[in-house]
């Protein structure tokens, strides 16, 4: 049987979790046409994790520094079973603690950041994106930028195909007065959430609201009711709303995934 899988975050008007729904609480919708919903769990699954932190000079200071401690308190909220892996974005995409459940290894190593180069940002999404898709199960990216990209190889649209392409939740966090388009892009339709921070010192509250949503999520599983024919690419849109509404409650997934 072809199993499509979604996770869903619900969120209340204070964007905090809401917990204790139950699968006849959903809908899910493909292009259109509502779905069987034969799969459900409610809870903390496994994830695996990336995180991405913007080392480039614009950085340096108060900033890296506050980035450092918060994603290490970060790191400290993950259930032991989790894998985490650390990427430095400077010029380049560094793998600067690979994905594990080393949680000690892995504040080592974002202790030892330094300030260096510029904002190769697409390039560290893409890269983070490709060493997740060999993940089962949950999949998220947490990326914190103070700037635009500069020099990276990949174009904001071949960011956001592979992000399509990808299972991952993205969280991108934007530190100063604007949000670039793209950031925004890719967490509506991967499903996860993007922030915008003008004080650099409000990224760990962040980090803890985000943490929180990643343990109280929904897995919905459902067979399409129009069959994937096998070597046939195309793009299907994915809707998951609930059956009431409630006020301030939003619901978010992935808006869609090829089935190539």
């Amino acid at each position: 049987m072809q199993l499509v899988e979604v996770y869903a975050s619900v969120t209340d008007a204070a964007g905090e979790p809401v917990t204790g729904l139950k699968q006849g609480d959903f809908v899910v919708t493909e292009d259109g046409q509502p779905q069987e919903i034969t799969a459900f769990a409610a809870g903390e699954f496994p994830l695996a994790v990336a995180v991405g932190v913007d080392r480039s000079f614009s950085m340096a200071g108060e900033k890296l520094a506050t980035a450092k401690s918060a994603t290490q308190s970060f790191l400290r909220l993950l259930r032991p079973a989790d894998r985490s892996m650390i990427v430095a974005i400077s010029n380049e995409a560094d793998v600067i603690a690979p994905l594990s459940t080393d949680r000690a290894a892995q504040i080592r190593a974002v202790d030892q950041l330094d300030a260096w180069s510029t904002t190769a940002l697409h390039d560290a999404i893409v890269r983070a994106l490709d060493r997740l898709a060999a993940e089962q199960g949950r999949q998220a990216l947490i990326v914190f930028s103070d700037g635009m990209d500069r020099y990276s190889e990949h174009q904001p649209a071949a960011v956001l195909e592979r992000a399509r392409r990808s299972n991952a939740l993205v969280y991108p966090i934007a530190f100063g007065k604007t949000r670039p388009p793209l950031l925004a892009e890719l967490a509506v339709l991967t499903g996860g959430r993007s922030f915008v921070l003008k004080d650099a010192r409000e990224l760990e509250s962040t980090l803890g609201t985000i943490a929180r949503e990643l343990r109280h999520q929904y897995l919905l599983g459902y067979a399409p009711a129009r069959p994937i024919v096998a070597g046939e690419r195309e793009w299907r849109s994915i809707r998951v709303t609930l059956r009431s509404s409630r006020p301030g409650v939003r619901v978010r997934a992935r808006d869609g995934y090829s089935t190539e």
